[in-house]
Formats: C-alpha cells, structure tokens, sequence
C-alpha cells in the first residue's frame, strides 16, 4: 500500500487534504466525482459514492425526498426493529 504525507489546509471555512491525481486514478476518482466519508476506529475513510442508476418510472427526486424522509426518522425505525 503506497503511503503519502498531506498538509490539512483551510479551504474558506472548512479544511480540506489534496489528493495527487495519480492515487485518484488508481481508485477511478476524478474532479467532481462525490465521495463518502466515515470515521471507522478513529480513521477517516473515502470511498466513491456509488452512482445507482433507478428503475425506468421511478424519479430521481422522489428517491431524494425519501431518503430525507428516512434519515429524519432513522431514529424511529431502529425502535421499530427492536420490537
């Protein structure tokens, strides 16, 4: 696994890491492209966000309302599960 040092930098007011554009091509990343973050055991980790092509009729922002839908309620739900 190549490792690499980076500086964290202030990017208005948030703080951001440059990435080289060779390690962004080894995992199929480019500009634009969206990313998810998680901390997992103390460590930031990317990965590409997976880009899901919907069902033909079903719409792209009814998909957006119901995720909200269910992060707003995520909470809820669990509670329903452990019933």
């Amino acid at each position: 696994m190549e490792q690499f040092e980076r500086k964290v930098t202030k990017i208005g007011n948030s703080f951001g890491i440059t990435l080289p554009i060779d390690l962004l091509k080894q995992v199929g990343l480019a500009q634009g492209d969206e990313v998810q973050v998680e901390v997992i055991d103390g460590k930031i980790v990317l990965r590409k966000k997976e880009q899901l092509k919907l069902p033909e009729g079903v719409d792209a922002e009814f998909m957006d309302i119901l995720n909200d839908v269910i992060k707003e309620h995520d909470k809820a739900f669990k509670g329903l599960v452990d019933r």
